[in-house]
């Protein structure tokens, strides 16, 4: 089986897109998949929010972008059976400037991860917020990207920058790239506006917008101060059972694609 590479991307910060990363990441894991969580963002949240310590952090992302570093060396397994983790260290930051003048610069990462992936049935790139060389990379690395949304007056606005950039890396780096599909994040079903972003989104993607949204949850903002996946944490809290419906709907439209 080859793996399937997925790019969690949004350039604005604050959509829930580390958290989606991190929980859908477990929820696959749970429904009994082999995942790889590539943490890609130089703050490093995914692999504080898996329980990986910046201690336990020797090798990073930043070290198989340089090429110091084999993919096998980089794998953590993590508290969650079947999850992996690359981490990231602050370090990947100065990867953007150090790369600029390298040959295959925008191939890096696909490089890193060809031939390395073994038995993972999906990999899932946690991209830094903005639409530099790091997340140019993960989306020539993929097959296709998910895009986690806010619910929020802004929100289709700034997704237009992130589709632009899509179809660039699509006629020019990696012609394979598809919209795997747009997650609507941090819905609140007390406020009106929550629906009309929604429907509003619907109306311009259409079926690549999940059924399931993920709605504003206190036990979701929580998980990452005990360095745990919403779902460990608890389990039967409407943030949790949101991913797992996700993850389901996920591997439905996977396995659709595949027949």
């Amino acid at each position: 089986m080859t793996a399937r590479v997925i790019a969690i991307a949004n350039q604005k910060g604050g959509v829930g897109k580390t958290t989606t990363a991190v929980n859908l990441a477990t929820a696959l894991a749970a429904a009994g998949e082999k995942v790889l969580l590539i943490d890609f963002d130089p703050q490093g949240n995914a692999s504080t929010g898996l329980g990986i310590s910046r201690q336990a952090r020797n090798i990073t992302t930043y070290q198989l972008l340089s090429g110091e570093k084999k993919l096998a060396a980089a794998i953590i397994a993590t508290a969650v059976p079947r999850l992996s983790v690359v981490p990231a260290s602050v370090e990947l930051a100065g990867a953007e400037l150090e790369l600029v003048e390298e040959h295959r610069r925008e191939f890096r990462l696909r490089d890193a991860l060809s031939g390395g992936l073994g038995d993972f049935g999906y990999v899932l790139i946690d991209c830094p917020p903005s639409l530099g060389l790091l997340t140019l990379n993960a989306l020539v690395a993929a097959q296709s990207v998910l895009v986690p949304m806010q619910c929020e007056f802004y929100a289709l606005e700034g997704l237009s920058h992130l589709m632009h950039t899509i179809e660039r890396v699509r006629a020019s780096l990696n012609p394979a790239l598809e919209i795997q599909g747009v997650v609507l994040t941090m819905f609140d079903k007390r406020n009106n506006l929550s629906d009309l972003v929604a429907a509003d989104v619907r109306e311009h993607f259409g079926t690549k917008v999940y059924k399931t949204v993920i709605p504003r949850n206190v036990r979701i903002s929580e998980a990452p101060s005990h360095g745990t996946p919403v779902l460990l944490y608890d389990f039967h809290c409407p943030g949790s059972q949101a991913y797992v419906h996700l993850a389901g709907e996920l591997l439905r439209r996977e396995r659709a694609l595949a027949s």
